[in-house]
C-alpha cells in the first residue's frame, strides 16, 4: 500500500485503542490528589524530552531531526511549567529519575529506524497523550483547578497536536515500502500494548483513571 494508505491505517487502530478509554472514575472531592498525578505527568515529559533527544544523534532525515529538537524544547517547557504548578500544590521534593525509566522508554529507546519511531512516538504515543490529557483536563475542571487545567488547555495540548502531526507528516513522507511500514506496524502496537499496561497499573496505584500523558 502507498504511504497514505497505511498511514490512515494506522490512524483508524489508534483511535480503535483510544476509544476504549472509559471515562470510569468520578472526581475527587478536593485537590488533593493532583500532585499525585503530576508526578506521573513529570516522569512522562522527563521520558520524552529525553527520548526525543537520544534519538537526535542517530536521525539521518535532516527534517525529522529538526523536528525532534523542537520536541525536545516543547516537552522540558511542559516539565518546567508543571513543575511550578506542583510545588504550587505543595508537592514535596520528587526526582522522576527515582525507580528508573518505564517499560516504555526501554522500549522506545531501542528502536533503530526513523519510520519505527516516527510511528511509535510521534504518531501514537502523542495521539495517546492528546486523549489522556484530555480525561486529564476534564478531570481538572471538576475539581476547580482550573490552573493546572490551563496550562493543558493553553500550552501543552497545542504542542503535543504538533508532535503528532509531525509523526504524520514525516510517515507520509517516509514509511513507503512494505518493509518499513510492517516495522512501523509493529512498533506502533508494542507501544499501544505498553502503555495501556502502564496505564492500568497508574489506576491501580492512584485510583484514578484520568491519568495525564505527555
Amino acid at each position: 500500500m502507498d504511504s497514505r494508505e497505511f498511514v490512515e491505517e494506522l490512524e483508524r487502530a489508534n483511535q480503535e485503542i483510544m476509544a476504549r478509554m472509559g471515562r470510569e472514575g468520578a472526581p475527587e472531592d478536593s485537590r488533593a490528589g493532583v500532585p499525585v498525578l503530576l508526578r506521573i505527568a513529570l516522569k512522562n515529559e522527563l521520558e520524552a524530552f529525553e527520548l526525543a533527544a537520544h534519538w537526535i544523534p542517530t536521525t539521518p532525515e535532516l527534517d525529522v531531526k529538526l523536528g525532534l529538537a523542537r520536541q525536545v524544547g516543547d516537552e522540558a517547557k511542559h516539565y518546567r511549567l508543571l513543575e511550578a504548578r506542583y510545588r504550587e500544590l505543595g508537592g514535596g521534593d520528587f526526582d522522576p529519575r527515582q525507580g528508573g525509566y518505564s517499560p516504555l522508554f526501554q522500549y522506545l529507546s531501542g528502536l533503530k529506524t526513523s519510520v519505527e519511531r516516527l510511528a511509535a512516538g510521534q504518531f501514537t504515543r502523542e495521539a495517546l497523550a492528546q486523549r489522556r490529557n484530555e480525561m486529564f483536563i476534564e478531570y481538572l475542571l471538576a475539581l476547580g483547578d482550573t490552573q493546572t487545567a490551563k496550562i493543558y488547555q493553553e500550552t501543552i495540548q497545542a504542542d503535543e497536536g504538533y508532535h503528532h502531526e509531525l509523526g504524520k507528516t514525516m510517515l507520509l513522507k517516509y514509511a513507503t515500502t512494505p518493509e518499513h511500514q510492517r516495522a512501523a506496524r509493529e512498533a506502533c502496537r508494542r507501544t499501544l500494548e505498553i502503555a495501556e499496561k502502564l496505564r492500568a497499573g497508574a489506576i491501580a496505584k492512584t485510583g484514578a483513571y484520568q491519568i495525564p500523558g505527555c
